[in-house]
């Protein structure tokens, strides 16, 4: 219910579905960060809420250019550390 799977208010069962079916993987991508990105962290038992409002909602500018996009995270960000920490979690996951 934290990644908004409850909520089916559209008039077709197909726009209903997708929504659940996007919920769904949304939910199995957090969980994943849980398992691999946040172990042996406070974080390693947070609920996708949780997770979702503390770490996921930060402030950036982003900027397109012809051959990158760049993302440029706030600077007051209090978890800086721990999402550096997850990011270079999951790329040597890959």
């Amino acid at each position: 219910m934290d990644l908004f799977a409850g909520r089916t208010s559209t008039a077709t069962l197909r726009a209903n579905q997708l929504r659940l079916w996007l919920s769904t993987a949304a939910y199995l991508l957090v969980n994943q960060l849980r398992r691999v990105g946040l172990a042996g962290t406070q974080w390693a038992h947070a609920t996708c809420g949780t997770i979702r409002v503390r770490l996921f909602k930060i402030g950036a500018v982003v900027r397109v250019t012809a051959r990158r996009v760049w993302v440029n995270l706030s600077s007051a960000f209090p978890l800086q550390q721990l999402f550096a920490e997850v990011a270079s979690r999951l790329v040597m996951a890959t």
